[in-house]
Parts: structure tokens; sequence; C-alpha cells
């Protein structure tokens, strides 16, 4: 969300701001006609309530003086009539602003490049060596099922496309990576573990962005609940109405849930495996802190989720998405892309995003700043980021994709093999 007054004074400079996302007519012309109506008309409204006033006392001196008020009394009834039929517009002209100012992305951080989809993306570093294999490496899928151990037939069955019934050891390495990753974050990187809900309500879910714009990418139960898409949902919202003390930012809060996405847009993407899935596990971070500190705790989250891959030993690069692929509330983005060797390509495992107030606003969170004079500094909006450390399902198919053996055999990770009970391979069943 943005503030009405920043765009009422900055009109020109908003809209070549959003211009960089791809609006071609001004985005703010709408808002601002309706702001200026609205505006006008309680400008007109207080002048005539100013008349009102006045005329009751007029009145009121009448009737003690015993004169006649007939006049006076028609001339506040007309009074009355004319506020009214100003009154009656101003809810529409609310909800005007509000739904204009609620579709509008967040604004730019000025080192995001321009561009228009991902291709313009630019790579910031590449890290690990990309192995060589005595022959072509096989996709997860070939492995898995040719293991025994994933069953796209039967998750079919059950559920319909884009789900996956895993087995065995597949299973448990689905589960190893998650609390490795969890433990990694909670005991390293000092983020809180939280269990959160997995269904939230409508505000919550237009707190941190989903709502309105993105209702088609969601499942909402018959209640009016939705499943999350992301943990970064109830994560954020945790400070939603809240006025923090500046002592206890930076919260960082941590979490290993399931999350849940219709993939409305992606007809005909990724229809083989796991890649693309309506239920898939993930470990999210997130950050409340302040407006001064949020450029480096971007950069400090990022290095928490690089820091899975690395210890998983699998090659990736660290993309700056540009203007055209940076979603909907970030101001900056950071995408960690793995390298999948049965695809021969980079592929996204991570997105660490640096929202500033947008949330905030929108959620009404806030923190108190230091002190600087006799009164207490009214509170100022926190800034909230989130990003994924990483996407389970995703390492998943690195590491089996990465640890292949040429027997079709998984050769299980160093980091993972406590959580595994010691062993060191993943054979048929």
């Amino acid at each position: 969300m943005h503030d009405l007054k920043s765009i009422r004074d900055n009109q020109d400079a908003f809209d070549a701001e959003l211009r960089r996302r791809g609006f071609l007519r001004s985005a703010s012309e709408a808002i601002a006609l309706s702001d200026g109506e609205r505006r006008s008309i309680s400008a007109e409204l207080q002048i005539l309530q100013t008349e009102r006033n006045a005329l009751a006392k007029q009145i009121g001196q009448a009737k003690r003086e015993q004169r006649d008020t007939t006049d006076l009394e028609a001339k506040g009834a007309a009074l009355r009539a004319a506020m009214e039929q100003l009154e009656v517009r101003l809810p529409a002209l609310d909800d005007a602003v509000n739904d204009g100012l609620e579709t509008l992305p967040n604004i730019l951080d000025p080192e995001v490049p321009d561009g228009a989809d991902e291709s313009a993306n630019v790579e910031q570093s590449r890290i690990g060596t990309i192995r060589n294999y005595e022959s072509p490496p096989k996709q997860h899928f070939e492995l898995g099922e040719s293991l025994g151990l994933m069953d796209f037939a039967s998750a079919g069955k059950i559920a319909g496309s884009r789900f996956t019934l895993l087995r065995g050891d597949l299973a448990r390495l689905e589960r190893a990576l998650g609390q490795f990753m969890i433990d990694l974050h909670v005991t390293e990187h000092g983020y809180t573990e939280v269990s959160p809900p997995l269904l939230v309500n409508e505000a919550t879910m237009f707190g941190t962005g989903q709502l309105p714009k993105f209702e088609e990418d969601l499942f909402k139960t018959t209640d009016g609940r939705y499943l999350i898409p992301t943990a970064e949902v109830p994560l954020t919202n945790i400070v939603a109405g809240e006025i923090l003390d500046l002592a206890k930012l930076p919260l960082r809060f941590t979490a290993l849930t399931p999350s849940f996405r219709s993939e409305a847009g992606s007809a005909g993407r990724d229809t083989r495996g796991m890649l693309r899935q309506h239920q898939f596990w993930k470990v999210e971070m997130v950050s409340i802190t302040t407006p001064e500190s949020s450029a480096d705790e971007h950069e400090r989250m990022t290095r928490c989720a690089e820091t899975v891959l690395e210890r998983l030993d699998l090659p990736y690069r660290r993309m700056l998405l540009c203007a055209g692929d940076t979603g909907f509330a970030a101001a900056k983005t950071y995408d960690l892309e793995v390298w999948l060797p049965g695809q021969g390509a980079y592929r996204e495992i991570s997105s660490c995003s640096n929202c500033r107030a947008f949330q905030a606003r929108r959620m009404n969170a806030r923190y108190r700043p230091a002190q600087s004079g006799p009164k207490p500094a009214r509170p100022d909006f926190v800034h909230t980021l989130n990003g994924s450390g990483v996407a389970v399902g995703r390492a998943l198919i690195a590491v089996m994709e990465t640890y292949q053996n040429p027997d079709g055999s998984i050769t299980i990770p160093d980091v993972l093999r406590p959580y595994m009970g010691g062993r060191s391979l993943i054979g048929r069943s």
C-alpha cells in the first residue's frame, strides 16, 4: 500500500516509477481524480457545517426572543439536504481511492534493473562447481520412478494433476531436508521457529499483498479462509496492528510448512515431475526491522538461504530481478537459482525480497523510533522482508539430480546423513 499524501505531492514522479513496472498510462490518475473530488466534497461539507452551526445559534436566539423562526428553519433544512446529497457520494469515492491504492505494486529500488521479464535479470554471482557425469544425467522424476519411490499415478488418482506421492527413503529425504534447514536457521542464523496456522483470513492475505490482486492463485475454503501460499503470510502478519519497541527489532521468524498454490497461470509449464506443484513444503524466513537497516537485513537473509545450498554442496547463482520480474509487494528481490543437471539449467529455489513499508502500511504494523526530544517519537512503519530458506521440494529435486550415480542410486549429502539414520545411499526399494 502507498502513502496517499506522497502520491498527491509527487504524482509525476510516482507514475514515472510505476512505468518501470509496465504501467503505460498514469497509474495514479484515477486515484488522484477520486481523491480530489473527495477532498473537494469534504471542504464543501465543512463550509456547510459551519453555516449550519451559525444558523443553529440564530434559531436559538430567535426562539429565546420569541421571534418567528420559519425562514431560518427552512434554510436549515436546505443546508441539511445539501449536506446529505454530498455525504452520499463519499463512500463510493472512498472505495475508488482505496481500490486504486490496493492494486498498485510497490515502488522499485533504484538498483533494480529495467526489463520486461526474466530475460533482463542480472546475475550477481555464481557459486559451486557443476559436476561431470559418466552418462547424460537423468531428471528427478526418472530417478524417482526408477527407484520405485516417486509415484505420480497414485497422487493423480488421489488428488489430480500437480501432486506427488513420495515413498520410503525419498519421503524421509524430503523430511530430512526440511529439518536440516529449519535447524540451521534457528541454531546458526538466529531465527525464531514458528508453527503458524495454515488457514488464514482475508485480512491476513490482504496484509501481505496476496489479495485482492492474486485471488485466482489461492485456494479458498467454503467459510472464507485461505490456504497459505507461503508461510510469509502468517509470519509477517504476526505484527499486524502492532506498535513494536525499537529495542526488540529486528524480529526474525522461520517456519517449515506446506504451501498451497493453484498455479493458475502455469498451464503447460513444468507438467512433469515436482517442479511446479499445488502442494509443497518450504522453509520460510521473515524479518521485521527498521527502515535504516532493511537493506542490510536483505543481504543477510539472502546469505542465510545461500548457506543452505552451500552446506548441501549444490551449485547455484544469485540473480537480481529486473523491474518486470519483481513481485507485486517487493521493492527489490534476489532469486537463488540452483543447477539441475537433469535439465541442464538453473532453476529458482529461493526468492528473498525487501518489501520496505509496503506490507506494513497494509497491516498497520509500526514501531516507535528512538526519542530525540522531550516528546516521544511518533510511530513509523516497519520494513518487512521475506525469503525462502529454501523450497524443500526443489531442494529434493536438486539433491536427487546432483547426487545421482550411474546405477540410479542417490548419494545422501553429508549434512543430511544424521537425519537419515547415518545412511549414505538411497537405492531401489
